[in-house]
Formats: C-alpha cells, sequence, structure tokens
C-alpha cells in the first residue's frame, strides 16, 4: 500500500488591476514557521517585481469589496460577524518580510446604554437636522431592494477615497451582498432623505459570530434565532452625503436610542484612523479592536 502525506504549509494569492501600480497580496495562510513566510513572501516580491509593479499592499483578498485588514489584537474573543480574521502570528511575518503598516484601524466595543443615557452633540444634531426637514427612517423589510439601490449610490461616492477602493457596478455591488439581506434586522438600520433624496445610511446587523460561515442546517437554525433576538450589534457601515456635514451625528443619535430601549451592547466596526465617527460617543467606549494594511515597496 502507497500512502502519500502532504504537508499543508501555506498560500498566497496576488490580485493586480489594469491602471494600478499596486499589487495586492490576499488569502494569505501560513504555518508559523518563519522559513516558510520567507519563502510565501519572498515568492509573492519576485512575481511583483517581474511585473513591474511598484507596491505590494495587503492583506487584501482579490478586492476592498470582499475582505481586507489584518487583525492584530483581542484574539482572546471570539471574531464578530464581518471582522478580518487571522491568526495571531501573521502581523509578525509580515513585518519580518519588509511589510510596513500603513493603515490602522479601529472597531469600538461599546457597553450597554443606560436608561438615561444621552449624548448632547447627536441630540442637538438631531434635532437640527429634522428641523431642516430631513426624514431619518428604519426602512421597511419590504423595501430592502430599494434602499439597497439607495446605498449603492452613496457608498460607491462616499468610500471612493478610502484605500484600495475600486469601482463596481450596481450589479456586482448587489450580488456581492445580497447575502446581507437575509441576515440583517431593520432594528439597527437607518436611512435618511432630504427632499425625497437619500443623503444618509446606518447599516447595523446582529452579531452571529462566525456562523454565517459554510452554513449548515444546524448553524442556519442558530442564525434565524439571533437575528429574532440578537445578544448584541455590529454596527457595519455608517455613510453621509458631504453636502450633508453633521447628519452623521443625527444618523447615530437614533442608533443609540434603539440601543438605549433594547438593551445591547454593540460594536462600531473597521473605522479607519482620522474618521470623525471614530470617537462618537466616546464615553460608552469600553475597548478596542485594532486592525492594519501593510505595504511593500518594491526595489529595482
Amino acid at each position: 500500500m502507497h500512502i502519500k502525506i502532504i504537508l499543508y504549509l501555506g498560500r498566497f494569492i496576488i490580485t493586480k488591476y489594469t491602471d494600478d501600480e499596486n499589487a495586492y497580496i490576499g488569502f494569505y495562510e501560513c504555518i508559523n514557521d518563519d522559513c516558510v513566510a520567507k519563502e510565501l513572501f519572498d515568492t509573492a516580491y519576485s512575481f511583483c517585481k517581474n511585473n513591474k509593479f511598484k507596491s505590494i499592499v495587503g492583506p487584501v483578498d482579490s478586492s476592498f469589496w470582499i475582505k481586507y485588514r489584518l487583525k492584530i489584537n483581542k484574539f482572546d474573543l471570539p471574531p464578530y460577524s464581518g471582522e478580518p480574521y487571522n491568526l495571531e502570528y501573521y502581523l509578525k511575518q509580515f513585518e519580518d518580510n519588509g511589510f510596513k503598516i500603513c493603515e490602522h484601524y479601529t472597531s469600538q466595543i461599546y457597553k450597554v446604554l443606560s436608561g438615561d443615557f444621552k449624548n448632547d452633540k447627536f441630540e442637538e444634531h438631531y434635532k437640527e437636522f429634522i428641523a431642516k426637514g430631513y426624514k431619518i427612517i428604519k426602512p421597511d423589510a419590504k423595501d430592502i431592494d430599494k434602499t439597497i439601490d439607495e446605498i449603492y449610490d452613496l457608498i460607491i461616492v462616499l468610500y471612493s477615497d478610502f484605500p484600495i477602493f475600486k469601482y463596481v457596478s450596481k450589479e456586482d455591488f448587489k450580488e456581492n451582498f445580497k447575502g446581507l439581506t437575509q441576515i440583517v434586522n431593520m432594528e439597527l438600520v437607518r436611512m435618511a432623505y432630504y427632499d425625497n433624496k437619500a443623503v444618509g445610511f446606518y447599516i447595523s446587523i446582529p452579531n452571529y459570530s462566525n456562523l454565517i460561515c459554510n452554513i449548515n442546517i444546524i448553524k442556519l437554525l442558530k442564525i434565524l434565532k439571533i437575528k429574532n433576538k440578537p445578544n448584541d450589534y455590529v454596527m457595519l457601515y455608517m455613510g453621509v452625503d458631504q453636502n450633508h456635514k453633521g447628519l452623521g451625528k443625527a444618523l447615530s443619535k437614533s442608533i443609540s436610542d434603539e440601543l438605549n430601549e433594547l438593551k445591547k451592547p454593540s460594536i462600531g466596526a473597521l473605522i479607519r484612523d482620522g474618521k470623525i465617527n471614530q470617537n462618537y460617543a466616546s464615553e460608552v467606549i469600553e475597548d478596542k479592536y485594532e486592525y492594519v494594511l501593510l505595504s511593500k515597496i518594491i526595489e529595482y
């Protein structure tokens, strides 16, 4: 009898785009071995140099719209829905092979709000925008397709200055996020309108941890239970038309009121350093997850 043993050591994929001087390394996996990691990164570097790229950026799993960023702390906690997850030693492997941090992100862990919680700035902005004729609503589940269309029209402009952003068509956007419509609980979704035009959005989902990966019938039953009665929420996306500055605080007021009523904790997910909403309601932030994006210049 012949037995063949194959040891899985690691992998990566390089993604390249037309008219982009950078290459993107993603789907990275490696055992905890410096020599194996060096072999992987050396191979990636040689490929990118031979193809005349300026730098390698990562981790990026093919696209801005799929998964990117490297988790660097809080490995003692279970992953939350939408969290980019990786092994703890990956940061060292990237840095040992010449990658440097180019972007930093945090996810804020918010404690359960007390019944009398109020944020004066949120309250002030909410009253101001409502007085001007803005409408902040909780969309009806039957209008989810219309809501997704409106979010696309906003997000494709608002997120265009993010690192590694790439344009996608509305059709591709809806295909990529169609699963979101099945797991979202509309209690913590908000749309803002002015003159009947969508000018802002806030999307939160129940925290399913990693149940939404490789779904089977047992996981599906757990997902349905959590969807109907979440233990906590993940605030995934927020955006406001740049012509309506300050509206983000009004949207946040509506969300914090709902969390106050539900008595649920939440996570404000994946906020890039420097964004104004990174310190929203800082008085109720208990802790922070941290993530980075890294890059390596290719030398010629």
